[in-house]
């Protein structure tokens, strides 16, 4: 049996190790991305002049908070807590494309972040965030 000491010394890369660590980097950068979209649709929902919008930002920030929850929870049971999280700059509201355009970049993101894991329930938890996501684009683009 070969111990992670043996390949350090034999200058044998262990790459489950250089996985992982990418894999928990790439998971707590989306759950960085999904908290601050959180407080973006909020400052977005208090800014926009339609009421539509108005409610189809609150329905994606108000749900938004618990799947997270549930995600990093779910997460930090199997590998371990989570250290490192990213902040990013809130924007204001500019119009409702920018505001569509943002919700498709975060959409964009996670499904490239998503590969962070392999489990299945957790696969399942970010797919209904991108279902939220989704529903969100949905209201904003045809239900004005």
């Amino acid at each position: 049996m070969i111990t992670k000491k043996d390949f350090l010394n034999n200058g044998i890369k262990n790459t489950n190790v250089v996985t992982e660590q990418k894999s928990t980097k790439d998971f707590s950068e989306m759950m960085s991305l999904l908290l601050h979209s959180r407080t973006q649709t909020h400052i977005l929902h208090l800014q926009t002049k339609s009421y539509a919008e108005h409610m189809a930002l609150n329905g994606f920030y108000d749900g938004i908070g618990g799947l997270i929850d549930g995600l990093v929870e779910s997460y930090q049971g199997q590998y371990g807590i989570i250290e490192s999280y990213k902040s990013y700059d809130i924007t204001s509201y500019k119009s409702t494309e920018s505001t569509i355009k943002y919700l498709q970049d975060l959409c964009k993101k996670v499904t490239d972040l998503r590969d962070c894991c392999k489990d299945s329930y957790i696969q399942n938890q970010i797919d209904t965030v991108c279902e939220l996501i989704n529903s969100t684009l949905y209201k904003l683009r045809f239900l004005k």
